[in-house]
């Protein structure tokens, strides 16, 4: 358990996000199969869990995410903006707010059920002043009020709801409505200072220079990566999409929203965004990914990758493994489940299989 008194401990948390790698395991994994100075390659990085740990351990850790949720938790984890500057971005944007009434009150019904109007208003001038792709400053502060947007009640800006996963807008103001629950009525920008207390009280994380996360899509960005990368990974350690399971572009549409996308839930899929349930298309995409993440990696590098034990999923990431990784021997461990999953808080109660880890060593 982490006890929160480094930097790491307390940056390593930023963004809740559905079915994410534990840090403690990211920080195991990298500590066994790798030496400082070596690079780390994560190639379905998520919120940067991987990289971080690879960073903040002294080893070069490179991701490539295609959600820009988890790219600016990945980011900013990895070089957070000084708290003076993170500050006067938020007082900036409690002044513009004022511009942003109007179009508060428009905004669809879903938004007035989950946010008073001074939120609302707070949030469409950050979604409009915040310039998160270049600036690491609004980064830092679009990073933190997306892990604020919603949550429970008491710790988020928003009505009652999971704080890991965006709620389809209907059912949620169905839910609220039968519950009576109301929006808080919160001031955003003393609400966002008061958690800057806890999160800067150890400063920031010291992370490896040539450490990097890039929003775009593995499939492609692996072809040219090998430009950015100071050598070649040492450990391949990552979590592809499972197969059939989620749509983690669905999944966080609110927090899409807030970096500039639709205020609805609605998604445009996209070959590589949407949720996979085409056996072909599945398979290709782990093929493509990984064929071109070993051609980043040393001969003797280790493959650890974290899949489902579903059996399109498992079956299909171990075949594409075998044939793309032909000289190394692999290595299961079976990773059942002890706790109820997140799926069981959204009414699926069914028994989970657990997890399954392919470890590949070269013989």
């Amino acid at each position: 358990m982490r006890k929160f008194t480094t930097a790491a401990d307390r940056w390593a948390g930023i963004g809740p996000y559905y079915a994410m790698f534990p840090a403690s395991f990211a920080d195991r994994v990298i500590a066994r199969y790798t030496r400082p100075g070596q690079a780390v390659l994560d190639p379905f990085a998520g919120r940067g869990t991987a990289v971080f740990s690879a960073a903040v351990q002294g080893r070069c850790g490179i991701g490539i995410e295609i959600n820009p949720v988890g790219w600016v938790y990945a980011r900013t984890k990895l070089k957070p903006a000084e708290r003076e500057l993170v500050e006067r971005r938020l007082a900036f944007i409690e002044g513009r707010a004022r511009r942003y009434r109007r179009e508060a009150d428009e905004l669809p019904r879903f938004f007035h059920h989950c946010f008073v109007r001074d939120v609302r208003a707070y949030l469409l001038a950050a979604r409009a002043e915040l310039d998160w792709r270049r600036s690491n400053v609004d980064r830092t502060t679009m990073a933190l009020l997306l892990v604020y947007l919603h949550g429970k009640a008491g710790f988020a800006l928003s009505n009652q709801m999971r704080q890991t996963k965006s709620m389809s807008p209907a059912y949620a103001v169905r839910w609220w409505k039968n519950h009576g629950l109301r929006p808080p009525d919160v001031d955003p920008r003393k609400f966002l200072e008061d958690r800057l207390d806890w999160r800067y009280a150890k400063g920031v994380p010291d992370c490896h220079s040539a450490s990097r996360a890039y929003l775009a899509n593995s499939a492609y960005r692996l072809a040219g990566l090998h430009q950015d990368m100071p050598h070649r990974a040492g450990l391949l350690f990552t979590s592809p999409p499972y197969f059939g399971l989620t749509n983690y572009h669905y999944d966080q549409w609110l927090r899409l929203w807030l970096l500039g996308e639709e205020p609805n839930a609605r998604r445009k899929p996209g070959r590589h965004r949407a949720k996979f349930e085409n056996r072909e298309r599945y398979a290709q995409l782990l093929n493509t990914v990984f064929a071109r993440a070993a051609e980043l990696c040393t001969p003797n590098a280790t493959i650890y990758v974290r899949t489902g034990r579903q059996k399109i999923t498992c079956t299909t990431t171990r075949r594409v493994l075998r044939a793309v990784f032909p000289r190394h021997r692999m290595i299961r461990r079976v990773r059942p489940f002890r706790r109820p999953t997140q799926t069981r808080l959204f009414g699926d109660h069914s028994v989970k299989l657990g997890e399954i880890d392919f470890v590949l060593r070269p013989q």
